[in-house]
């Protein structure tokens, strides 16, 4: 199996950046950037913001003024892409693939990381291009089980694995040679987020910071 031109340099790169990648739902602008900025003095400058709610894209728009790497997450569609590259994402997550939702991100220039949860499907994306690879629902879909026994046959395809990821099981899925970063939304809680407890968030992003890809 032969790959075709690497549509993933830009993620690869980004994974680089931060082991942990957090996965971020925000329903108020103002608090966004304070957000991306505890994040990212924390040790986590790659962000991905999902679009599950109606400020998701004011929320992208706010973190690009920041010196963060702002992502959008659940994107679906061609529209979805067009939104997050209006609103100044610099990537985009989503939790499949389809093939007009890929057209759309390859025309925008989008840095795109698609997901996939099976052999067939990590496979199509690798001809495609996609050498980075979300492996989503990660813990639904087998978790670390299922990641090494695809690292056996399809050694050339890396993994962001997001999706039931946790402080119990992150150092397991790290030290997997197919796994390059994960996405987790524990360094940014929720109850944190609402009361703007921004030094507990920066807390727990510079322990997540420091788990390192073994």
């Amino acid at each position: 199996m032969t790959a075709r031109d690497d549509k993933s340099t830009a993620l690869r790169s980004f994974c680089s950046a931060g082991t942990v990648v957090p996965v971020l739902v925000v329903d108020d602008p103002e608090r966004a950037r304070p957000l991306a900025e505890a994040l990212i003095a924390g040790g986590l400058p790659v962000l991905e913001v999902t679009l599950r709610t109606g400020a998701a894209l004011d929320c992208i728009r706010a973190m690009a003024q920041s010196n963060c790497i702002v992502g959008a997450g659940t994107v679906l569609t061609a529209e979805d892409v067009e939104a997050a590259v209006a609103a100044g994402a610099q990537f985009a997550v989503s939790p499949g693939a389809t093939d007009a939702l890929l057209d759309a991100a390859e025309r925008a220039g989008l840095p795109m990381l698609p997901g996939a949860a099976t052999a067939s499907e990590v496979m199509r994306l690798y001809e495609r291009g996609y050498t980075v690879q979300k492996f989503f629902p990660a813990e639904a879909a087998g978790g670390v089980a299922a990641l090494k026994s695809l690292a056996g046959p399809l050694p050339q395809v890396s993994f962001c694995p997001t999706g039931g990821v946790s402080p119990d099981n992150v150092h397991a899925y790290l030290a997997l040679p197919n796994v390059v970063c994960v996405g987790g939304s524990w360094v940014a809680p929720a109850d944190a987020v609402e009361s703007g407890d921004w030094a507990r968030i920066e807390t727990l992003a510079r322990e997540g910071a420091a788990l390192a890809v073994v």
